[in-house]
């Protein structure tokens, strides 16, 4: 188990593993957790700390149970470790993420080398929070992703200038006119249009739609950037999909 000592607090008691926890007012409604954790050290731990907080704690010892719990339960956030058996915890998130899932999600991972917090966050996480760790900096960073989860209901609709994206229906038009896309289009486009009016790299597109962390020397981004270009630029005006020479591309009714 991977924790990092707490600090006696000025009411004299510790919230360590072997001590206390610092007792804080039950939220309203009681947020429900899923913990997706196979250290069961790690886990009991957890598990009453995040009860004597206030929380309802779910818990799967490993990657498979956990998609399955929180693809089927209605869960206010996720604590998933990322090294787990049967399935780790980036492929749970992707998995999570492809089907439209949103509920907010945090990894506790012993790599926290920047490429390694960098490719948590990319496969769908909302934070990433290396062990050890202090169980006061996990429940702050719980309650900002409970806090980020309540503001606002999850995004339906994706809109550039006259393109419109229904996530729900996965159904594109551009002027009332409805357009055609495939799988790996339609996922194209949708994170042209979450990143609009920004420019996305080749590494980007390679390693957020296809998947790919190394480059394949292919010129698949090019040939998927073309196909979906003739659909949504062509008989439209004004163009919205641009090259940005030595750059990538950029969605966007400015170029």
């Amino acid at each position: 188990m991977q924790l990092a000592d707490e600090t006696r607090g000025d009411d004299g008691r510790n919230s360590n593993a072997n001590g206390n926890f610092r007792h804080h007012p039950p939220s309203k409604p009681r947020m429900r957790i899923l913990l997706i954790e196979d250290d069961d050290q790690l886990a009991s731990y957890l598990q009453k700390a995040l009860k004597e907080v206030g929380m309802v704690v779910d818990r799967a010892a490993d990657g498979r149970d956990g998609l399955f719990l929180a693809a089927g339960e209605p869960y206010d956030a996720l604590i998933v470790d990322r090294m787990l058996p049967n399935m780790d915890g980036l492929a749970i998130l992707r998995t999570l993420r492809a089907s439209d899932n949103p509920v907010p999600a945090l990894i506790l991972s012993a790599l926290g080398e920047v490429d390694d917090r960098v490719q948590g966050l990319r496969a769908g996480s909302d934070d990433y929070l290396v062990k050890p760790f202090s169980f006061a900096e996990l429940h702050a960073r719980l309650e900002a992703l409970l806090r980020r989860g309540n503001s606002e209901g999850p995004k339906t609709r994706l809109n550039v200038h006259d393109l419109e994206m229904d996530l729900l229906s996965h159904q594109v038009s551009r002027s009332d006119r409805k357009i055609d896309l495939q799988p790996r289009e339609f996922r194209l486009l949708e994170y042209m249009m979450r990143h609009a009016d920004q420019v996305v790299t080749r590494t980007m597109l390679l390693e957020s739609v296809w998947d790919y962390h190394f480059d394949p020397q292919t010129n698949v981004i090019d040939v998927h950037i073309s196909r979906l270009r003739a659909k949504i630029d062509r008989d439209f005006t004004p163009p919205l999909l641009h090259t940005v020479r030595g750059a990538g591309y950029k969605l966007s009714d400015s170029p």
